[in-house]
Protein backbone atom coordinates (compact mmCIF):
# COMPACT_ATOMS: atom_id res chain seq x y z
CA UNK A 1 0.00 0.00 0.00
CA UNK A 2 2.90 2.43 1.21
CA UNK A 3 4.61 1.53 -2.41
CA UNK A 4 1.63 2.17 -4.59
CA UNK A 5 0.93 5.60 -2.69
CA UNK A 6 4.77 6.57 -3.32
CA UNK A 7 4.27 5.60 -6.99
CA UNK A 8 1.46 7.56 -7.29
CA UNK A 9 2.84 10.95 -5.88
CA UNK A 10 6.06 10.41 -8.19
CA UNK A 11 3.78 10.12 -11.18
CA UNK A 12 1.98 13.26 -9.79
CA UNK A 13 5.05 15.19 -9.95
CA UNK A 14 6.16 14.13 -13.02
CA UNK A 15 2.84 15.25 -14.72
CA UNK A 16 3.09 19.03 -12.64
CA UNK A 17 6.64 19.43 -14.04
CA UNK A 18 6.19 18.17 -17.61
CA UNK A 19 2.66 20.66 -17.49
CA UNK A 20 5.29 23.43 -16.01
CA UNK A 21 7.55 22.56 -19.08
CA UNK A 22 5.16 22.66 -21.49
CA UNK A 23 3.94 25.79 -20.63
CA UNK A 24 7.14 27.75 -20.25
CA UNK A 25 7.60 26.31 -24.49
CA UNK A 26 4.18 27.19 -25.22
CA UNK A 27 5.60 30.86 -24.50
CA UNK A 28 2.75 32.03 -21.93
CA UNK A 29 2.55 31.58 -18.02
CA UNK A 30 5.40 33.19 -15.66
CA UNK A 31 8.22 33.17 -18.03
CA UNK A 32 6.18 35.14 -20.93
CA UNK A 33 4.99 37.38 -18.31
CA UNK A 34 8.41 38.22 -17.23
CA UNK A 35 9.76 38.90 -20.76
CA UNK A 36 6.94 41.05 -21.29
CA UNK A 37 7.96 43.62 -18.19
CA UNK A 38 11.20 43.85 -19.11
CA UNK A 39 11.28 43.74 -22.93
CA UNK A 40 10.03 47.55 -23.45
CA UNK A 41 12.77 48.87 -20.86
CA UNK A 42 15.21 47.12 -23.20
CA UNK A 43 14.01 48.12 -26.56
CA UNK A 44 12.93 51.55 -25.51
CA UNK A 45 15.40 54.64 -27.15
CA UNK A 46 16.69 57.42 -24.93
CA UNK A 47 14.15 59.54 -26.48
CA UNK A 48 11.35 57.93 -25.58
CA UNK A 49 11.62 58.21 -22.26
CA UNK A 50 11.81 62.18 -22.24
CA UNK A 51 8.56 62.47 -25.04
CA UNK A 52 6.49 60.01 -22.05
CA UNK A 53 5.91 62.86 -19.68
CA UNK A 54 4.76 65.27 -22.82
CA UNK A 55 2.39 62.81 -24.26
CA UNK A 56 1.09 61.75 -20.27
CA UNK A 57 1.59 65.38 -19.42
CA UNK A 58 -1.28 66.37 -22.42
CA UNK A 59 -3.73 63.52 -20.77
CA UNK A 60 -4.23 61.08 -23.58
CA UNK A 61 -3.51 57.35 -23.50
CA UNK A 62 -0.94 55.59 -25.32
CA UNK A 63 -2.69 55.54 -29.00
CA UNK A 64 -4.87 58.61 -28.41
CA UNK A 65 -1.40 60.58 -27.74
CA UNK A 66 0.00 59.20 -30.79
CA UNK A 67 -2.85 60.23 -32.67
CA UNK A 68 -3.10 63.34 -31.23
CA UNK A 69 0.75 63.95 -32.07
CA UNK A 70 0.94 62.87 -35.78
CA UNK A 71 -2.07 65.28 -36.46
CA UNK A 72 -1.18 67.93 -34.52
CA UNK A 73 1.95 67.88 -36.04
CA UNK A 74 0.67 67.78 -39.60
CA UNK A 75 -1.62 69.76 -38.71
CA UNK A 76 0.41 72.12 -37.52
CA UNK A 77 2.81 71.57 -40.65
CA UNK A 78 0.18 72.23 -42.82
CA UNK A 79 -1.02 74.92 -41.30
CA UNK A 80 2.22 76.84 -41.76
CA UNK A 81 2.61 76.23 -44.99
CA UNK A 82 -1.08 77.44 -46.11
CA UNK A 83 -0.31 80.46 -44.11
CA UNK A 84 2.72 81.01 -45.11
CA UNK A 85 2.35 80.41 -48.90
CA UNK A 86 -1.08 81.84 -48.92
CA UNK A 87 -0.59 84.82 -46.75
CA UNK A 88 2.91 85.58 -48.83
CA UNK A 89 0.91 84.91 -51.82
CA UNK A 90 -2.40 87.33 -50.50
CA UNK A 91 1.02 89.63 -49.65
CA UNK A 92 2.48 89.92 -52.97
CA UNK A 93 -0.93 90.02 -54.46
CA UNK A 94 -1.69 93.07 -52.69
CA UNK A 95 1.51 94.59 -53.16
CA UNK A 96 1.46 94.55 -56.84
CA UNK A 97 -2.11 95.61 -56.48
CA UNK A 98 -1.08 98.72 -54.38
CA UNK A 99 1.79 98.79 -56.38
CA UNK A 100 0.08 100.25 -60.03
CA UNK A 101 -2.10 102.47 -58.19
CA UNK A 102 1.01 104.01 -56.15
CA UNK A 103 3.10 104.44 -59.38
CA UNK A 104 1.49 104.27 -62.18
CA UNK A 105 -1.71 106.22 -61.33
CA UNK A 106 0.03 108.76 -59.04
CA UNK A 107 1.75 112.10 -60.99
CA UNK A 108 5.21 111.72 -61.66
CA UNK A 109 7.59 112.77 -58.90
CA UNK A 110 7.72 116.30 -59.12
CA UNK A 111 10.67 119.06 -58.52
CA UNK A 112 10.12 122.44 -59.48
CA UNK A 113 12.39 124.91 -60.72
CA UNK A 114 13.04 127.69 -58.61
CA UNK A 115 15.48 130.35 -57.67
CA UNK A 116 17.27 127.38 -55.26
CA UNK A 117 18.26 125.32 -58.27
CA UNK A 118 18.11 127.73 -61.31
CA UNK A 119 20.06 130.98 -62.67
CA UNK A 120 17.34 133.60 -63.91
CA UNK A 121 17.54 136.75 -66.75
CA UNK A 122 15.27 138.80 -68.14
CA UNK A 123 15.95 141.18 -71.41
CA UNK A 124 13.86 143.55 -73.47
CA UNK A 125 14.43 142.34 -77.62
CA UNK A 126 14.06 144.18 -80.28
CA UNK A 127 11.21 142.28 -81.90
CA UNK A 128 8.69 141.86 -80.89
CA UNK A 129 8.37 145.22 -79.86
CA UNK A 130 7.73 145.67 -76.38
CA UNK A 131 8.83 142.54 -75.10
CA UNK A 132 11.42 141.15 -72.91
CA UNK A 133 12.56 137.07 -72.83
CA UNK A 134 13.24 135.72 -69.69
CA UNK A 135 15.70 132.65 -69.33
CA UNK A 136 15.72 130.04 -66.88
CA UNK A 137 18.56 127.73 -66.87
CA UNK A 138 18.66 123.98 -64.48
CA UNK A 139 21.89 124.61 -62.64
CA UNK A 140 21.38 121.76 -60.37
CA UNK A 141 22.21 118.45 -60.32
CA UNK A 142 19.10 116.53 -61.79
CA UNK A 143 15.56 117.56 -63.60
CA UNK A 144 13.49 119.99 -62.07
CA UNK A 145 9.87 120.75 -63.49
CA UNK A 146 8.46 124.29 -64.74
CA UNK A 147 4.71 124.50 -64.08
CA UNK A 148 2.33 127.10 -65.62
CA UNK A 149 3.85 130.50 -66.24
CA UNK A 150 6.21 133.11 -64.00
CA UNK A 151 4.51 135.55 -61.43
CA UNK A 152 5.92 138.64 -61.82
CA UNK A 153 6.03 141.74 -59.83
CA UNK A 154 8.24 145.31 -61.10
CA UNK A 155 8.84 147.26 -57.94
CA UNK A 156 6.21 147.10 -55.50
CA UNK A 157 3.25 146.82 -57.67
CA UNK A 158 -0.29 145.62 -56.33
CA UNK A 159 -1.13 143.70 -59.15
CA UNK A 160 -0.25 140.58 -60.86
CA UNK A 161 -0.11 140.13 -64.93
CA UNK A 162 -2.01 137.73 -66.29
CA UNK A 163 -1.06 135.29 -68.56
CA UNK A 164 -1.29 134.34 -72.29
CA UNK A 165 -3.79 131.30 -72.51
CA UNK A 166 -3.04 130.65 -75.27
CA UNK A 167 0.27 129.80 -74.96
CA UNK A 168 -0.71 127.03 -72.43
CA UNK A 169 1.79 124.37 -73.27
CA UNK A 170 0.50 120.59 -74.01
CA UNK A 171 2.99 118.84 -70.79
CA UNK A 172 4.89 120.62 -67.74
CA UNK A 173 8.37 121.91 -68.97
CA UNK A 174 10.77 119.61 -67.78
CA UNK A 175 14.63 120.96 -67.66
CA UNK A 176 17.75 118.50 -67.38
CA UNK A 177 20.76 120.16 -65.99
CA UNK A 178 22.18 122.48 -68.28
CA UNK A 179 18.67 122.67 -70.21
CA UNK A 180 16.87 126.44 -70.28
CA UNK A 181 13.42 127.18 -70.45
CA UNK A 182 11.76 130.52 -72.01
CA UNK A 183 8.60 132.82 -71.14
CA UNK A 184 7.78 135.64 -72.87
CA UNK A 185 6.77 139.10 -71.37
CA UNK A 186 4.46 141.58 -73.39
CA UNK A 187 5.65 145.33 -71.99
CA UNK A 188 3.49 147.70 -73.26
CA UNK A 189 0.84 148.24 -75.78
CA UNK A 190 2.02 148.94 -79.29
CA UNK A 191 -0.35 151.55 -79.70
CA UNK A 192 -0.28 153.05 -76.63
CA UNK A 193 -3.63 152.05 -75.31
CA UNK A 194 -2.35 150.79 -72.45
CA UNK A 195 -2.23 152.63 -69.00
CA UNK A 196 -0.53 153.20 -65.66
CA UNK A 197 2.69 153.35 -67.32
CA UNK A 198 5.80 153.06 -64.82
CA UNK A 199 8.99 151.85 -64.48
CA UNK A 200 10.43 148.84 -63.14
CA UNK A 201 13.93 148.67 -61.78
CA UNK A 202 13.26 145.37 -60.02
CA UNK A 203 11.64 142.19 -61.20
CA UNK A 204 10.89 139.39 -59.41
CA UNK A 205 10.02 136.38 -61.00
CA UNK A 206 8.09 134.00 -58.54
CA UNK A 207 7.90 130.12 -59.73
CA UNK A 208 4.37 127.85 -59.10
CA UNK A 209 3.76 124.27 -57.64
CA UNK A 210 2.18 121.53 -58.61
CA UNK A 211 -1.22 123.43 -58.36
CA UNK A 212 -1.92 126.98 -60.12
CA UNK A 213 -1.01 129.74 -57.89
CA UNK A 214 0.74 127.39 -55.34
CA UNK A 215 4.20 128.20 -53.66
CA UNK A 216 7.37 126.52 -55.99
CA UNK A 217 10.07 127.44 -54.25
CA UNK A 218 12.28 130.19 -53.57
CA UNK A 219 12.12 133.34 -56.46
CA UNK A 220 14.34 134.62 -58.39
CA UNK A 221 15.52 138.53 -59.26
CA UNK A 222 17.47 138.54 -62.54
CA UNK A 223 19.29 142.04 -63.07
CA UNK A 224 17.61 144.75 -65.34
CA UNK A 225 18.75 147.17 -67.54
CA UNK A 226 19.88 150.26 -65.87
CA UNK A 227 17.57 152.73 -67.15
CA UNK A 228 14.55 150.39 -65.82
CA UNK A 229 11.90 148.41 -67.80
CA UNK A 230 8.92 150.90 -68.82
CA UNK A 231 5.34 148.61 -68.91
CA UNK A 232 1.86 149.53 -68.71
CA UNK A 233 -1.66 147.54 -67.86
CA UNK A 234 -1.09 145.50 -70.86
CA UNK A 235 1.36 143.49 -69.15
CA UNK A 236 0.86 140.00 -69.83
CA UNK A 237 3.42 137.08 -69.61
CA UNK A 238 3.43 133.64 -72.01
CA UNK A 239 3.38 129.99 -69.81
CA UNK A 240 7.07 128.36 -70.12
CA UNK A 241 8.02 126.99 -72.86
CA UNK A 242 10.92 125.35 -74.31
CA UNK A 243 12.13 127.35 -76.83
CA UNK A 244 13.05 131.31 -77.64
CA UNK A 245 10.49 131.13 -80.87
CA UNK A 246 7.52 130.00 -78.93
CA UNK A 247 7.89 132.40 -75.88
CA UNK A 248 8.45 135.69 -78.35
CA UNK A 249 4.84 134.49 -80.64
CA UNK A 250 2.82 136.10 -78.86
Amino acid sequence: MRTSRLQLLAVAGVAVASLALTACQDGTGTRDEGASASQPVASAPSDASSQAPEESASGSGGNGSTANGSTGSGGDTAGSGESGSGGGSKGSSAGKGSAPGGSDDAPATFNPCNGSNTSVSAAPVSRPVNHMLITVKNTGSKNCDLTYYPVLRFDEMQWVPQPVEESKPQAVVTLAPGESAYAGVLLSAADGSGSGGATGKKLTVGFQGRTPNSDGGPAAIPSLPAAGVYYDSSLTVTYWQSSTDDALTY
